[in-house]
């Protein structure tokens, strides 16, 4: 793998197969890896071993993402020291993975500044004992959930390492995120994954990204894309991109029925085939 490369990530969000499955989908699909929860149910009984020569039969890279505060949405009640806590059994637990990158949702926006500070001050003091390239995410709920905060933050924390999923930002502030917003000019050089999934003014999932209706939203998001592919500058490791549209409430479905308005899987790998070609390194 060298710095230029841009490698794209099948999203395990939602997956019920196996962990060979997953790497067989995957591969046949067109994507270099995949990104999975730390947790996921298909790890349960792959031992770390028999994970490295799973990904190595497939041709995989892997992605981890591991997350605090009990869930996506964290407890309110977990205080950051029980973050911190959860936060280095994970990462202990990751190590033998070998992962290429790791995601990190942590933190809760339920803090006051100073505990954010602290919170965020002690978590880059632990990532800097990792080996890979371990990236906070852009995730409503979370510390970085504001982004009109983020200039701040970077500021305070210049350490900080970036998943940009924007499409949070979009249903926090109801508005799209653009490349002329100051968030997304601070964050730019500080990004090291992206999550492709394309939110709107009131919310973080489109139903379909290449839908006609929808050409504004995915527009604004490939310009942003685009420059943080930009301000990469020279680091070495690979242009890493997860297509993450998923189940769980984003996807919008049909009243009464609650059947999807479109076909998640279907969408990731078609945004595969065209991040491909429309991204430029």
């Amino acid at each position: 793998m060298c710095p230029t490369e841009l490698l794209l990530f099948q999203t395990l969000w939602g997956w019920r197969g196996s962990f060979d499955q997953a790497l067989q989908r995957s591969g046949a699909t067109g994507f270099d890896g995949i990104e999975i929860n730390l947790d996921h149910p298909c790890l349960e009984t792959v031992s770390s071993s028999d994970l490295l020569e799973a990904l190595r039969r497939f041709d995989q890279a892997l992605i981890l993402e591991i997350i605090t505060g009990g869930d996506y949405t964290p407890n309110l009640g977990d205080s950051p020291d029980q973050h911190l806590e959860q936060l280095d059994r994970a990462l202990n637990r990751a190590g033998p993975l070998l992962p290429l990158k790791i995601n990190l949702i942590t933190g809760s926006d339920s803090w006051t500044d100073p505990e954010q500070n602290d919170f965020l001050e002690a978590v880059l003091d632990r990532l800097e004992q990792v080996s890979c390239p371990v990236m906070l995410e852009t995730h409503r709920s979370r510390s970085l959930f504001n982004p009109w905060r983020l200039p701040f933050w970077l500021q305070q924390h210049p350490r900080l390492r970036l998943t940009a999923d924007l499409s949070h930002w979009c249903a926090v502030s109801e508005r799209l995120m653009t490349p002329d917003l100051k968030p997304i000019q601070a964050m730019a050089s500080h990004v090291d994954h992206i999550h492709a999934r394309v939110g709107h003014a009131q919310g973080p999932s489109v139903s379909h990204p290449f839908a006609p209706e929808w050409a504004e939203a995915l527009e604004a998001h490939r310009l942003c894309w685009q420059l943080f592919l930009d301000r990469r500058g020279s680091k070495a490791d690979p242009i890493t991109i997860t297509p993450e549209f998923g189940p769980d409430g984003y996807m919008p479905t049909v009243p009464f029925s609650a059947e999807p308005l479109a076909d998640v899987d279907a969408i990731n790998v078609a945004m595969t085939s065209w991040l491909r070609t429309t991204m430029r390194l």
